[in-house]
């Protein structure tokens, strides 16, 4: 199932309208991009650029003892309440939300709604997040959401990491006053792998990920493991830059 995030009418400049493929080329083909220089991970100074459709990090020690972007989930609709719960616990957490307007009692009134229901992400050490998610008197509601792996005859579950770079595409994407964005709760395969790219002008400068046409649209779209896709509005060609592989 789909979600349309619509935010609010933005008028795109006039060289994002133009058509996004000549009359003759045919669909499947994309227009030119730059090459880019090498990018490194803000935090971490390790290159970012081999992992823009692999959510998961390997599972390891340094995994567990190193702090990282982790999906919680909720039930019954309460993320807003653990993402205020944790703030209030100086924990760094992202609630994705979009505003729609709807009519109450014949009056127009904008309301915040989660783009992703029962779902947020919190910032730390996997240890220093089981604090909070096995607090049954304060978060009896709130617990990891796993990423389920094939070990020989077992399946394997582990708390769902994501990369940096995703996340930092994740809140572009959702901070930009765009009324196309799209989030899906399900895995778009033509996000997963192809052309990877750097957005560098317009709403959407810094997103990285894959670009790919959907929806009639050239979109650059990132698929977090096993639980959302999300990708840009339309993006024209000058804006990207190749990512090295």
């Amino acid at each position: 199932m789909e979600k349309y995030c619509a935010t609010s009418d933005v008028k795109a400049p006039k060289a994002e309208r133009r058509p996004l493929l000549a009359p003759d080329l045919p669909p499947a083909a994309l227009p030119e991009v730059r090459k880019s220089i090498k990018s490194t991970n803000s935090q971490t100074g390790v290159s970012t650029n081999n992992v823009l459709s692999t959510t998961s990090a390997d599972t390891n020690k340094d995994t567990k003892d190193t702090p990282h972007w982790y999906a919680l989930r909720t039930t019954y609709g309460r993320e807003k309440n653990a993402y205020n719960y944790l703030l209030s616990k100086n924990v760094v957490a992202f609630y994705p939300t979009l505003k729609s307007v709807k009519l109450v009692d014949s009056k127009r009134i904008t309301i915040e709604e989660s783009r992703i229901p029962n779902i947020f992400f919190a910032y730390g050490t996997e240890d220093e997040l089981k604090y909070f998610v096995y607090d049954n008197v304060n978060l009896p509601y709130l617990r990891f959401y796993y990423r389920h792996t094939h070990v020989g005859n077992k399946i394997v579950k582990a708390p769902l990491v994501v990369p940096d770079n995703q996340m930092n595409s994740l809140k572009i994407i959702c901070a930009a006053d765009s009324d196309d964005i799209i989030a899906s709760t399900e895995e778009v395969e033509k996000f997963k792998t192809g052309q990877k790219v750097r957005i560098t002008e317009g709403k959407f400068a810094g997103v990285t990920g894959i670009v790919a046409r959907y929806q009639s649209q050239q979109r650059v779209g990132i698929v977090i493991d096993g639980l959302l896709t999300v990708c840009t509005a339309y993006v024209p060609s000058a804006f990207l830059e190749i990512e090295d592989k």
